[in-house]
């Protein structure tokens, strides 16, 4: 092999290693259905690749369920102004979003409400943004 074309398969490789370790949405989440939850924030985890909350859920009969709701990358969550301290335990949220395919209680956010200020972040297309619900 050339010299020159060591690092260049190098970089190349690398790139297929990272590409491979990101998952589909598509293939965790089924994109046809959507599930809203109203519930309580227990845990907020700004990490890469997606920060994700946990909310916990009381169903019809009282029973409770913490669900994993994934957000966008951490990366544009940043750029739109969420931050670490965005969220936390304690918040009411109304999340709706795709529940995963194989593994339940997971959602894909494609809209969360904080009821108490207004905050609405919502997954446009494959873009999020951050706004305020009107008073």
């Amino acid at each position: 092999m050339p010299r020159g074309l060591r690092p260049a398969l190098v970089i190349a490789l690398a790139c297929c290693a990272a590409a491979e370790a990101h998952h589909s949405i598509a293939g965790m989440y089924d994109q046809g259905r959507r599930v809203t939850l109203d519930g309580v924030i227990a845990q907020f985890q700004f990490v890469n690749p997606h920060p994700f909350v946990m909310v916990d859920v009381r169903d019809a009969g009282g029973a409770a369920q913490s669900w994993k709701a994934e957000l966008d990358n951490r990366w544009e969550l940043l750029d739109i102004g969420l931050t670490a301290t965005t969220f936390k335990a304690g918040d009411r949220v109304i999340v709706s979003g795709s529940p995963g395919r194989d593994r339940t209680p997971l959602l894909y956010v494609w809209r969360l409400e904080r009821p108490a200020d207004g905050l609405l972040y919502e997954q446009i297309g494959t873009s999020p943004r951050v706004s305020r619900l009107p008073r």
